[in-house]
């Protein structure tokens, strides 16, 4: 229970602060953030609709799609955290009226510190187990279809992104969005300690052809089987050895464990992953 109050504290902490540098440093400085969140502050300027309004309905889609592979605890964490985030972007908003939260703030500076306080939150919420954005959601089962990264994909889709913001804002706009998604996306990684696009997991169990299975089947992911022997005793083991992405980190977890509560596994960063994705057969 306590470890449920302090993943759900920091995730309104996070999301709000997510919220906060939307409403005090981008939107007044017509900066957008990357992903489904500068997508909806574009709508949002073409139109009369709220922010938070697109910020749920164009998430939701997405969130619906991760309940079968990311786990009922990541998506519940997401709803919530996404809904607080709009919330937010709302109550801001209005106490704001458009206004930055330091008056005659230049763009560049509106850019930086937006995008340090926007990586905070951002960081906060993934690593207590949620997400604020369904882009990542979407590009992990993209890279079923196409032949690239969960980080390619993502890199497209801002690009494409921002792009929109120019012609929707300015060039100049959209190139200070830029630097405020790179610095926002430098901060997230120092505050949930570089964690990366992908981790390299390695189990040691007992179970280990059980364990491989229900990871293949529950989150679609290739695993290997590496023949081990343990040096105290003596005894042979199989190694467990998969490619995830960083949120499927919990889903994982909770495969294992369901398994095997005594499991051994270890976790690294994976800074890139190149080669073929190897397709289920089908029946």
């Amino acid at each position: 229970m306590k470890t449920y109050i302090k993943d759900l504290l920091f995730l309104t902490i996070g999301a709000l602060i997510y919220a906060f540098a939307i409403e005090g440093f981008l939107v007044p400085s017509q900066i957008i953030d990357g992903g489904i969140t500068g997508i909806s502050m574009i709508l949002n300027k073409l139109t009369t609709t709220p922010l938070g309004i697109y910020i749920i309905l164009i998430n939701l889609p997405f969130i619906i799609l991760a309940m079968k592979k990311l786990g009922k605890r990541f998506v519940i964490a997401t709803l919530y955290s996404i809904i607080i985030f709009a919330f937010g972007v709302t109550v801001f908003g209005r106490c704001l009226h458009g206004h930055c939260v330091i008056d005659n703030l230049e763009l560049f500076l509106a850019a930086i510190f937006g995008g340090l306080i926007l990586g905070t939150g951002v960081g906060l919420v993934i690593r207590n187990g949620a997400s604020l954005d369904g882009t990542e959601i979407m590009a992990i089962y993209a890279t079923k279809k196409i032949p690239f990264s969960v980080g390619e994909i993502i890199m497209f889709i801002n690009v494409f992104i921002f792009t929109i913001a120019g012609f929707v804002y300015d060039w100049q706009h959209a190139l200070y969005s830029i630097v405020t998604y790179f610095v926002a996306y430098k901060t997230m990684d120092v505050v949930i300690e570089g964690l990366n696009e992908s981790k390299s997991v390695f189990v040691i169990t007992d179970y280990s052809s059980e364990i491989g299975t229900d990871i293949m089947e529950k989150m679609d992911v290739s695993v290997t089987y590496i023949d081990a022997q343990g040096g105290y005793s003596g005894a042979k083991k199989r190694i467990v050895y998969c490619v995830i992405s960083r949120i499927q980190v919990q889903k994982l977890k909770e495969i294992i464990k369901n398994i095997d509560p005594r499991a051994f596994i270890a976790i690294e960063n994976v800074y890139e992953v190149e080669g073929v994705r190897i397709k289920k057969r089908k029946v």
